[in-house]
């Protein structure tokens, strides 16, 4: 008797069996591609609040140039209280938006970034007191973070930590030394004009 249950149970269609698997199946994949279908709205979330980050930061480097620009200078002085007082609205209201992307990071890439960083904020410190040598440094340590063959010597040991970054960072770093160059380079263009107005003002007061 129970030999012809097994027998029985031997010979049943196994049409129930592949239909089950085959329904599993089809259910696996309509979840994956759920799954790939949100991971590239997560993707596209990322990039768009990167966006805003930069933007963010463009808005605020611009607004500080217009407040350091020769223009500034050259106006009278209640016209450029009016200005300066739009200007500082405009940097906090820029300032309160807050725009948090986090970047998942093992133990070296979060040694690395502290490295990068504390070697960026040691240069940052000694800017006004040489701003020359600083851009120099600056410039090798961006010569560091591209591709493409710089046209100035690469801090080769910077260069080492940069690439133990995640991805993300390496390109944070990048557009932190970037902005900070640019910044570099209008401080030292106000420094010429204000010089250059000096020179002007004491001929003038020299001629009279």
């Amino acid at each position: 008797m129970a030999q012809a249950k097994i027998h029985a149970k031997m010979n049943e269609p196994l049409c129930n069996k592949f239909s089950r698997t085959l329904s599993m199946a089809d259910r696996s994949g309509r979840l994956l591609e759920s799954l790939d279908q949100l991971e590239m709205r997560v993707e596209s979330l990322r990039e768009a609040a990167s966006a805003m980050e930069q933007e963010r930061e463009c808005i605020l480097e611009m607004l500080q140039s217009v407040q350091g620009s020769q223009e500034m200078h050259n106006i009278c002085a209640g016209e450029k209280e009016e200005l300066n007082l739009t200007a500082n609205r405009l940097l906090g209201r820029t300032l309160s938006v807050e725009i948090s992307i986090g970047t998942i990071r093992n133990s070296l890439q979060e040694d690395a970034l502290n490295k990068a960083t504390s070697i960026i904020d040691e240069i940052v410190k000694k800017l006004l007191d040489d701003m020359d040598d600083s851009r120099q440094q600056l410039l090798a340590l961006h010569a560091a973070c591209v591709t493409e063959a710089p046209p100035v010597p690469i801090d080769q040991k910077f260069q080492a930590i940069v690439i133990s970054c995640s991805l993300e960072d390496q390109k944070k770093i990048k557009r932190r030394l970037e902005t900070l160059l640019r910044n570099v380079a209008n401080a030292e263009r106000n420094i010429k004009i204000m010089d250059h107005q000096k020179l002007e003002d004491s001929q003038a007061n020299g001629g009279q």
